[in-house]
């Protein structure tokens, strides 16, 4: 039985891997979805696949007016917004002294600037309706790689600002989590394997078991995995969660 019927999610980075995920699972349960994310072409392919309660946003959450365009589109079409996921930001891997300041500014605008700009954005709607703030941070948060300097603190004040809103949640009757997804199949993984494949001279199907065996994990997740616990968290079922930070990432954190 669908848990969240009648309830409206914004969903970023929703055009592909997990943030599309994401979309299409909270479809499955009930939701109007508004997907947003800077690649128009596939969030409208996305968005088709949901149908009439989809509505999309191909905005650049970089920029200082859209988060507040974002919420501005979902109380237009849906009049209500009850669920955020805060999914959109990738960044840039690499040797640290070879990272530029642009790399730095790129890493913190989308994924840090662009969360928090929505967050401020819906907030006020997120206390009328009771609603749930889902971050998406990254296990380099937790444990920080010297070829993920970027992504790692991204990830890291992510998870401080999470707990930061879930103070302030208390307050406003707003549930805040955030989850920390390990290696999941997405495009950016599938080139990280074909590096390794190459790196080591093995064939592609054979660097996957080698990235699982030397990264002492399970297996690689897959993006429904995380969208899984995100309709969970969402869902009534999931409300008593409120300020957690959860490590989806098949055993890759190994610390406290």
């Amino acid at each position: 039985m669908p848990t969240l019927t009648g309830k409206t999610a914004i969903v970023t980075g929703a055009s592909r891997g997990i943030g599309r995920a994401i979309a299409l699972r909270l479809a499955g349960e009930g939701a109007s979805v508004v997907l947003s994310s800077r690649g128009a072409a596939a969030l409208k392919a996305a968005a088709d696949v949901i149908g009439d309660g989809a509505a999309v946003a191909p905005l650049d959450l970089r920029l200082l007016s859209s988060p507040g365009e974002l919420v501005r589109l979902a109380i237009e079409r849906f009049g209500r917004v009850d669920v955020v996921v805060n999914n959109a930001g990738a960044t840039k891997r690499g040797n640290f002294l070879e990272l530029t300041d642009e790399d730095w500014a790129d890493g913190y605008a989308l994924k840090l600037h662009g969360a928090v700009r929505l967050t401020r954005a819906a907030w006020p709607h997120l206390k009328d309706s009771g609603g749930s703030l889902i971050n998406i941070a990254g296990t380099g948060g937790r444990t920080p790689g010297a070829l993920f300097t970027i992504g790692g603190s991204v990830n890291a004040a992510l998870l401080s600002f999470t707990k930061a809103m879930a103070d302030n949640g208390l307050r406003d009757g707003v549930q805040v989590n955030a989850i920390n997804p390990g290696t999941v199949r997405t495009d950016r993984f599938a080139k990280r394997l074909e590096t390794l494949a190459a790196e080591r001279r093995i064939p592609l199907a054979n660097a996957e078991e080698l990235f699982v065996r030397e990264a002492r994990v399970t297996r690689v997740g897959e993006p429904e995995d995380i969208a899984g616990l995100v309709a969970f968290i969402a869902s009534p079922a999931g409300r008593f969660l409120h300020g957690a930070l959860i490590d989806m990432d098949g055993g890759a954190t190994k610390t406290l």
